[in-house]
Formats: structure tokens, sequence, C-alpha cells
């Protein structure tokens, strides 16, 4: 089946590569575009044809070579600029005008008039259309190529006289007023601005002008020891409305909102795709719409069935046309980001695969859902922040967030959780019997009798029956009717694919997950990769050899929290990564999660600081007991002085070593059989102090006559 966005190459000589950008369903056409000329229009072709010679071969599917992850954060402002500058132009001339906009007769009439009504030029609508729809059909296609600078024009230089609108009572003396706005009143504004307007204390733009008054165009008087500012005449300081036309026209919304309110206000209720919300769909995949739950019932561990571990988080992903759940997530994480994260990645995978790693055979048209959608619907919450963004603008699925406690935005899959709860009340142990228990009655929790593997598996056959169960009170149409369509979810799904516009897209699981993961920075060095206090290695790492160079310093990197054996390097600009594996030193941390190594580290550092004054008192003594053995060693040398000079000391080194080397040996020496003497009856033998030390003092003369007579050797030879 061919979808919209969908890349294909004709396997020939020319080798000429197309996108999809639109399927007229009614009319079985596709429109298509070239990727590889400069400037490109919409071509129409029966999708007979094409479906003809995706079958015979002749035209291959491929890969999106425009579709990657971009770093929201490595966006110049320039850039970002450029692309919101023109994203509303487009999306109001495609979203609007497609039909007029696709045909040929009618393309040249409808940009005219769309250059006349926002004041482009022609050609330069036509360069945003081609790079729109050769680079993905998504906001980070109008990223240009290189960075532009410049402005719509020079300011004007003021001279001596007053420059700007005169007042309308000018030909009252005293009404002159203001003085020309220099770059250096221009650096003034923007220092107050900076220091009273933008902050969390919201002060107004007027109290911010009175502030500029007093800082830099008052007099200082110290009156009974309080300082007083007197500001100056009219007639040398700039009015109010100088200040708010350079504030209004400097201004800088976001900036303002995010340092006055705060960078969630403005994610909240103040980013730009977050406005476009419609009730309408064209089919399936127009609209998903995600929610989580907590399940009203306790589980067990799957290691001990006595141990209660809690309730399990449940998300749902609907499509609002057809009412399928097209991803689910049966788990402990969240809510949060990382129980959304694993929806998604269920959402595009295959379900008979899915449902089959839990022992449950399904065919295709049971649970047909492997795509990605136009928009998804969702509260605020996990959908805020850096992976959203990504989903946004390289995946182009736009997020819309209901307001809080309005629940009912989303009554589909609240609707849903409401069934599935009442399901699993009647029918699990476990189950939370709120409106049942009274006082002196059982604990419901010491019921709890399934682990989540098993809970998941009945989650999944409530999740079939869904799909395949006829629908209370839907909306059926006429069409539906004259096809005798029923209302089931998986009919529906089908029929819509075939009769309706939808939004159904596909998207390789890596390059999803590369969207979501989060992203951190680790750091190199001849140890390995560090991150988060662990070490890895990767066969890229290798190969170029950064643990030996020292260019590589520092790298961006993929990581999922709930396994740290592995981190990810993206490259290729996002479409692929490599994948790295702990080394040796951080071996011990595998099959962690990051709380649990983060927890650790934590640990050994507070093991450390207990030990701290112990081991400074270790170095200090340590320290005191060398300094006395040093100064009785000392205090020995100087009652042994015998008045050697020192070039005699220094040349008889040699023969000292040799001859404290033997005395050394003696003392060293292994005496075996010598401490084996019984208890009882043992002989005993007394030894002569003098026979030792006559002992020693033969060794001794032996030693000196064997030196005397190698050193009488090397004399005769020379």
């Amino acid at each position: 089946m061919i979808m919209e966005n969908e890349i294909f190459k004709y396997f020939d000589e020319k080798g000429e590569r197309i996108r999809v950008v639109y399927i007229d369903s009614e009319n079985s056409k596709v429109f298509y575009v070239n990727l590889d000329i400069n400037l490109c229009t919409p071509k129409m072709e029966n999708l007979d044809k094409l479906e003809e010679e995706i079958k015979n071969n002749i035209l291959v599917k491929i890969n999106d070579p425009y579709l990657k992850s971009v770093d929201e954060s490595k966006i110049s402002m320039v850039e970002k600029e450029k692309r919101d500058l023109y994203w509303p132009i487009i999306t109001k001339v495609w979203e609007d005008r497609k039909i007029e906009l696709l045909d040929r007769r009618t393309r040249s009439t409808l940009l005219k008039e769309v250059s006349s009504s926002l004041n482009i030029t022609v050609i330069t609508l036509r360069r945003l259309l081609n790079r729109f729809w050769q680079r993905g059909m998504n906001k980070n296609s109008l990223l240009p190529d290189y960075k532009n600078s410049g402005g719509k024009g020079k300011e004007r230089n003021p001279s001596d006289s007053k420059v700007g609108r005169p007042k309308k009572i000018s030909y009252i003396e005293e009404a002159k007023e203001g003085v020309n706005v220099t770059k250096d009143l221009k650096r003034q504004f923007e220092l107050a601005v900076n220091k009273y307007y933008r902050n969390n204390k919201k002060v107004s733009i007027m109290d911010t002008y009175n502030y500029i008054l007093r800082d830099f165009f008052s007099d200082v008087v110290i009156k009974d020891g309080e300082k007083s500012f007197i500001v100056w005449d009219k007639l040398r300081i700039p009015t109010y409305d100088q200040f708010y036309y350079w504030f209004k026209k400097n201004e800088d919304p976001k900036k303002d909102i995010v340092l006055r309110e705060s960078a969630k206000e403005f994610e909240l209720k103040n980013r730009e795709l977050l406005s476009n919300s419609t009730i309408e769909t064209d089919g399936p995949g127009t609209r998903f719409q995600v929610d989580a739950t907590i399940a009203d019932i306790y589980l067990v561990s799957s290691l001990d069935r006595n141990r209660i571990i809690g309730r399990p988080v449940v998300y749902a992903i609907i499509d609002v046309f057809s009412r399928l759940v097209t991803g689910i997530y049966v788990g402990l994480e969240g809510p949060s980001w990382f129980g959304a994260m694993m929806a998604l990645d269920n959402m595009i995978t295959d379900k008979v695969e899915f449902c089959k790693s839990y022992g449950i055979e399904i065919v295709d048209e049971q649970w047909p859902a492997k795509h990605i959608p136009d928009i998804i619907i969702a509260d605020r919450g996990e959908f805020e922040g850096y992976s959203v963004e990504n989903l946004i603008n390289n995946l182009n699925i736009k997020i819309e967030n209901t307001p809080p406690y309005r629940g009912d935005l989303k009554g589909i899959v609240e609707r849903s959780f409401k069934t599935t709860n009442e399901k699993i009340k009647h029918k699990t142990p476990g189950a939370i019997q709120k409106e049942y228990r009274k006082r002196g009655d059982r604990d419901y929790r010491l019921d709890a009798t399934l682990t989540l593997e098993e809970f998941t598996k009945i989650y999944i056959n409530l999740v079939l029956e869904h799909n395949n169960k006829q629908i209370d009170k839907y909306p059926v149409e006429i069409e539906m009717l004259k096809d005798n369509i029923a209302p089931i979810p998986s009919v529906l799904w089908n029929w819509g694919i075939e009769n309706k516009k939808g939004r159904l897209r596909t998207v390789d699981r890596e390059v999803l997950r590369l969207n979501v993961l989060p992203r951190g920075r680790a750091n190199v060095s001849r140890a390995g990769i560090r991150f988060k206090g662990l070490y890895y290695g990767s066969q890229k790492a290798l190969e170029e050899q950064w643990f030996i160079k020292s260019k590589v310093r520092s790298i961006e990197i993929l990581y999922d929290p709930r396994n740290m054996n592995n981190i990810y390097i993206p490259y290729e600009e996002g479409k692929s990564f490599e994948t790295c594996y702990l080394l040796d030193p951080s071996k011990q941390y595998k099959d962690c999660i990051l709380e649990e190594i983060i927890f650790n580290f934590e640990l050994i550092s507070e093991l450390k600081e207990a030990q701290k004054n112990k081991q400074n008192q270790l170095k200090v003594d340590v320290d005191l007991e060398i300094d006395k053995i040093v100064k009785a060693a000392r205090k020995k040398k100087s009652i042994e002085l015998n008045g050697e000079s020192d070039n005699k000391k220094l040349k008889g080194i040699k023969i000292n070593r040799a001859i404290e080397k033997e005395l050394n040996r003696e003392k060293e020496a292994f005496k075996l059989g010598k401490e084996k003497i019984s208890a009882e009856g043992a002989e005993v033998i007394k030894l002569n102090a003098s026979s030792k030390e006559e002992k020693a003092e033969s060794s001794k003369d032996r030693l000196m006559d064997l030196l005397r007579k190698k050193r009488d050797e090397k004399r005769e030879k020379r």
C-alpha cells in the first residue's frame, strides 16, 4: 500500500527518486515530486499504475534521505527565525488550498495570489514549497542550508536636530520634550529591560521606564543619610513613547515569557503548534488520543507471589476515527515520559509478533495498527519537553495538549479505561472494590494474585475484544451504511483506509527510538567513554582511535535509564547510531537501572566522607612517627661522627654496601629446624656470647681480606 510522504526510487538507469505528497483516494490519483531536481512541481499519476510498478519491482520503496533527528538546541537563532517565518505560510497554502496547488491549471494563479497577499515573490514561494515537498513536509524541512545575516535596512543616524514625529501641540514652547535615541541610549534601554523587566518580579513596562529615569536621567541627593533622586528636565530625558517604541521594535516574546513566567509556562501556553486543535478526522491516522491510568488492581512479584508490588500503570493510544487501540503499555513506569515512550514504541510494533511474545496467537486483521498519526492528543505532563520537539519537528507529528482537568476532551480513551477497569473489578483477584468494602472487611490488596506479565496478557485480550466488538453510539456515516459496515474498530479501520484520506504513515522503529530516547553528553578519555560514572567502549571509537587521539573529548549520546548496559552514539545526522558496551571496570553494574547506579555512587561518596576524619588522622600519625624515627637517627649520627672527610665518605659507598649486605644476609637467612624444640625434655644448648662476636668478627675479617685481594689484583693489571 502506498502512503503519503513515502519515498520510492525507479529501478532503472536514471534512478529517479520521488516522494508521495498526496493521495486522492476518491479518484485513485497520486501526486508526487522529484527529489533530484532543483525546482520541483507535483506530478499526478494513477494509483493503480504506481502499485503495478511496485509489484513488478520497477518502483522500489527506500528510506527517507531527509528523515533525521535534529537537535533543537543546535539550530541557530537565524535558522529558527527563517523556519518559523515561513512555516505558517506553507501550512496555510498546503492545508487550506491543497487541491488548487496540486492542479497545474490553477497552480500559477494561486501562487501569484498568495505572493501578492503575503508580499513575497513567486520564485521565493516556489522555492519554499520545493524545500517543503522534497525534505519531508515537516517544520524542519524549511531550515535554510546556510546562515543568513543582515536586516531590512540600516537605521538612521540622528543628527543634532530631533528626529521622529513632532508633537501635536508643538506650538507651545513648554511641550517640547524628548531626546534623540542614540546607540548609547538604546544600550541603556536594553540594560534596564534585562535587569528590571525580564525577571519573575513581573515589573510593568511603565515601571521599567521609571527605573531608566532613576538610573540614567536623575541626580542623586543624600539628605539626612537617605538617598533620593531628582529626575532631569523633560528636555533632557527620553519620553515613555520613545522607550515603548524601542521596546516593541526589539521585543522577544518567547524570552520575555520564559524569564517573567517560566519555561514551563511558555511550553504549556505559547508553543506554536499546540494551538491547532480541531475535532474533525479525515480517516484512520488523523488523530490518536493517548492517556495513562493506574489500573484498579494490585499485583504480586514474579519472584515471590507473597510480595505485593502495587498497581500497574496502563497506557493506551486510540485512533479517533475507528476507535481502534493502536498502542499499549502495561508496566511500572510512570505515568511519565518513559511509560509514554513505551506506548509510542508499541504503536508502530507489529501486533502479531507482539502478541506472540505473550503466547497469544492472532492474525493481522484482529489488530492491524502499526503506524504513526498526523496528530496526537494528550494531556499536559508527559508530552512536554525536548523529546516532544523531536516528534514535532523530525517526524511531523503534531501534539495537541488539552487544558488541565479536561479529560472530557479525550473522551474516547478515557471511556476505554473505564470499561477496562469495570471488567477487571469483576474478574480478577486483588481488584479495588471501593464501593463494596465495609468496616471489618478483608483488605482486597491481600487477594492480589496476578503478576505483571499475567495482567498484561489479560489486558491484551481486553484490547483484542475492544478492537473487534461493536461500538455503541458510534456516528455511522451514510457511506458506511451503503457498504454494510458495522461499527467495529478493526472493520472501521480497514474501511477508512480504503475510503477515507487519513494520515497513516510508517516509520522505522529505530528512527522512532532515536527521537524519543533521552540524550546526554559523555566524556572520552584513555579509560573509555565515561557517562554517569560508567565506562563504555565501541567499535567506532576503536577504529577511529578516540582513546588515543586527543581530538574527541566529548560526544552526544542516547541512553535508556532502565538498562545501562549500552549507550548509543547517533550519527549520519540522526539516521543511525553506534552501540557502546560496558567495559570490564564497569561490568559490576550490568543490568542495573540508572537510579540504582546513581544510588551506589552516592553510597560510595558517603562512605568516603564518613572515613575522611579517620584517614586525615592516620596521615598525621604516620607523619609524626616518621619525624620521631628521623630525629632519633640524627641524634645517633651526631654521636658516632668520626671526622672523616666528605670525599672519603662518598668513595666508600660501594665497600660499605657490600659489608652491610653481608651482615644483613646473616640476619635474613632462613634457619630451618632451629625453632622445632619440644616443650618437655628438650636439650638446652648454651651458646657463649663471645663465640657469636668472634664468628661475626671472623666473617667480617674474611670479607675485608677478600675485598683487599680484589683491589690488589686490579692494581697489578694496570
